[in-house]
């Protein structure tokens, strides 16, 4: 038996929004609940069809636990639909795609609904232990004295919260926060600070001039408190960049002598993406034309001290898999986690010695050509949700695929802990 190949049929993602700013109010479950909503209106499918909903997330909502069921059920999916919400940190929105065709080749659906949705802005501040102890204590309490007992107990420390987007954005194996992670491999590569700046500049670019071009991915998200306001466009993208600009910004994460700055990383965001996906027969039966078709794909490990470079790990577990290779994309979109990591895949990616040694392959993994890189800007200036950017990528893609008329497409990102995705796309061209 051959095995059904999944085709998305088309999708739709909120604005992405730098956080603390226009969409901070606004949760991971609403927010994908307004992608899921217009994906459903857009692409006129009867919710009942629907085998079951995927959601990608890394920060679940304490108040929404399984934001993939929430977001459906509060989207219009009817009650005995199933959902489930997938986190492989980065890369969550690309597992709920590769989640849905793992599903219709084992037979258990042919109609999905996956994407992601993240609100960094929500993160919770964490109290500590001892201070919940102590709560817990106090809870207890029945008589005047033990109350003012249990009060006398606490100390300044226990009112001292951790950022839990900071915990998050950290790997307790290697001890090294994304940023650092991200010294270590520009740092190892020969990458400066100005060619960092100067693909963070055209990163800002792009996105202008795509601003058009990306309108068609985007459904307006209300605001509140009133809701009158809708935001309609990615506010992430400056006009203001230059070389003067980005050079007067300080290092993050090494002080002394690092070359990471929040001008040359990736924009920690709010959003969320749909996606609709089914098998191609269930496609041709229901009358749609896809956008394209998922072709092949793989996960692969690496050092989570160098997580940037998961994506030459998957891409060329992803050639074995599908016998592509790099020269055959017509697009690559690689998740611009910090600038300076994606100028290091481009480097190491050309590199025999590195394909030897690292991939074990008997050359270099081929060229990335930059003209055909994130023509679109990436997630320096178009922001980077975790949850959701894998599903955005692929979205972007497959949108520039068609305009285009060609046929592949290439879809790859880093993923903290040490991994990579590549996910290779057909267009409807093809």
């Amino acid at each position: 038996m051959s095995i059904p190949r999944l085709v998305v049929v088309d999708g739709v993602r909120t604005p992405f929004a730098r956080a603390g700013s226009d969409l901070a109010g606004v949760p991971a479950d609403e927010l994908g609940r307004i992608a899921v909503s217009a994906l459903l209106a857009k692409t006129g499918i009867d919710p009942a069809l629907v085998n079951e909903v995927i959601f990608g997330c890394v920060g679940q909502p304490s108040d929404a636990t399984n934001v993939g069921r929430v977001i459906a059920l509060r989207a219009g999916i009817p009650r005995q639909v199933p959902a489930i919400t997938v986190s492989r940190n980065c890369a969550s929105g690309l597992e709920a795609v590769t989640q849905a065709q793992q599903k219709m080749a084992a037979g258990v659906g042919d109609v999905f609904v996956v994407g992601g949705t993240e609100s960094m802005s929500q993160y919770p501040l964490l109290f500590p232990y001892s201070a919940a102890v102590k709560f817990t204590q106090l809870s207890k309490a029945k008589t005047l004295g033990q109350r003012l007992g249990a009060m006398a107990a606490f100390r300044s420390k226990d009112f001292a919260p951790r950022i839990s987007l900071m915990l998050g954005l950290s790997d307790p194996v290697v001890a090294l926060n994304m940023g650092e992670t991200a010294e270590v491999i520009t740092r190892e590569n020969g990458i400066t600070r100005a060619m960092q700046d100067a693909f963070a500049i055209e990163s800002h670019k792009r996105a202008n001039a795509a601003r058009e071009k990306l309108a068609e991915e985007i459904t307006p998200a209300y605001v509140g408190p009133d809701f009158k306001k809708a935001l309609t466009a990615d506010n992430g993208p400056r006009t203001d960049q230059t070389p003067e600009v980005l050079a007067k910004l300080k290092t993050v994460f090494d002080r002394r002598t690092g070359t990471v700055t929040a001008g040359n990383s990736s924009q920690i965001s709010d959003g969320a993406v749909a996606l609709l996906v089914m098998t191609e027969a269930r496609a041709a039966a229901l009358g749609y034309q896809p956008l394209g078709t998922l072709v092949g794909y793989r996960y692969a490990g690496c050092d989570p001290a160098r997580m940037g470079l998961g994506p030459l790990a998957a891409i060329a577990a992803a050639e074995r898999a599908t016998g592509l290779k790099l020269a055959d994309a017509d697009l690559i979109e690689i998740n611009e986690a910090f600038a300076g990591q994606v100028l290091a895949v481009m480097k190491l990616a050309e590199s025999e010695q590195y394909g030897r040694e690292m991939l074990g392959r008997d050359g270099a993994l081929g060229k990335v050509p930059h003209e055909i890189l994130n023509v679109n800007g990436g997630a320096v200036a178009l922001g980077h949700p975790v949850g959701a950017s894998g599903a955005r990528l692929v979205l972007t893609a497959l949108r520039e695929l068609r305009r285009r008329g060609k046929r592949r497409a290439l879809v790859s990102l880093c993923v903290g802990g040490g991994q990579g995705a590549a996910l290779w796309f057909e267009g409807a061209t093809a």
